[in-house]
């Protein structure tokens, strides 16, 4: 689906175009064309491969898709893709995150973005831009910047919330009885923070390479931008790690906690095991069927064994008590 398709000329926007037109527009100097599209079918891919005279790889890669995070040159264009993350609607602390994708093809005098497997457009970055045309200038390379900078900063509301889910799962880990729930939720929490590790750790070597003495020809008037972009995700590394460093000890705590609930079972089990273990060997030794014993012939023997069992158990229930066994 087009979304739209613009041709600036020195920073400011001169015109709408068709399809039709962009070629027409490519040849004017101090101009380039920026067109925008959202789940391009193979039929659109194959007529900006022509307008443009895209290459067959990018082109290829761009409808395939789920590729990993990278820039590739091909002469003197480059081809991106940049990951999007966006929680599922109505997500909670078990959902799933949805994976996007956008494919960006720079050139000289173009910039062509392809969105899949996303609801969440570039419409404000376009308009970002038109903001700024004494930044708009820079041409194509400053499109890729602000796309890519749109991208990295949607991360930050991603780390934001795993955080607060992970402080929440904190919160409840000395609960007793939550153990189980607790480690199902910390797995949830350490399959999304690896989700995004895989996006962010990638896409950190695009902005190194973009901001680095050897950028495209087409970066290196936004290489100061592009350097701010890998700041930020600089930043959203260290988050990640840090959160996923977390969680492996909120997990090993959560286990240990398992394990002194189990201690505690066992220690009250124990407890009442040696109490019942006395009385069960004064019963013994009074069951015994041996022909002289005088306690069995004693009109008070009956009352004084239960009040034996009973004051010895109920001394050692008092030990044990204070012991804090039961």
């Amino acid at each position: 689906m087009l979304i739209n398709c613009v041709a600036y000329e020195n920073g400011s926007r001169l015109t709408e175009l068709s399809v039709e037109e962009i070629s027409d527009y490519l040849e004017r100097p101090d101009c380039f064309v920026w067109v925008a599209l959202r789940d391009a079918t193979p039929e659109e891919l194959d007529k900006m491969q022509e307008e443009f005279k895209l290459h067959e790889l990018a082109v290829e890669d761009a409808r395939h898709g789920h590729q990993r995070p990278k820039v590739e040159e091909y002469g003197d264009s480059i081809f991106a893709v940049m990951h999007l993350v966006e929680p599922d609607k109505g997500e909670n602390d078990q959902g799933e995150y949805n994976l996007g994708e956008v494919d960006v093809f720079v050139g000289p005098n173009y910039v062509l973005s392809v969105r899949n497997r996303s609801q969440q457009g570039f419409l404000g970055v376009r308009e970002r831009c038109e903001r700024e045309p004494h930044l708009l200038k820079h041409g194509a390379g400053f499109v890729l910047y602000a796309l890519m900078d749109a991208v990295v900063d949607r991360y930050f509301p991603i780390v934001d919330q795993l955080e607060s889910a992970l402080e929440a799962v904190e919160e409840r880990i000395f609960v007793k009885g939550a153990a189980r729930a607790n480690i199902e939720q910390l797995y949830a929490l350490k399959r999304k923070v690896m989700l995004l590790k895989h996006v962010v750790a990638p896409l950190m070597e695009v902005a190194g390479k973009l901001s680095g003495n050897r950028a495209p020809a087409i970066c290196l008037s936004s290489r100061d931008y592009f350097r701010d972009v890998y700041d930020h995700l600089v930043r959203i590394d260290a988050s990640i790690d840090t959160i996923r460093d977390t969680i492996g000890t909120a997990i090993q705590v959560n286990l240990s906690m398992v394990a002194i609930e189990d201690s505690e079972v066992s220690k009250r089990l124990a407890a009442w095991a040696g109490i019942f273990a006395v009385a069960t060997a004064f019963a013994g030794i009074w069951g015994m069927n041996f022909a002289h014993m005088p306690e069995l012939d004693w009109e008070y023997g009956y009352p004084t064994a239960l009040l034996a069992i009973s004051t010895t158990c109920f001394f050692l229930f008092r030990r044990f008590k204070r012991a804090g066994w039961l």
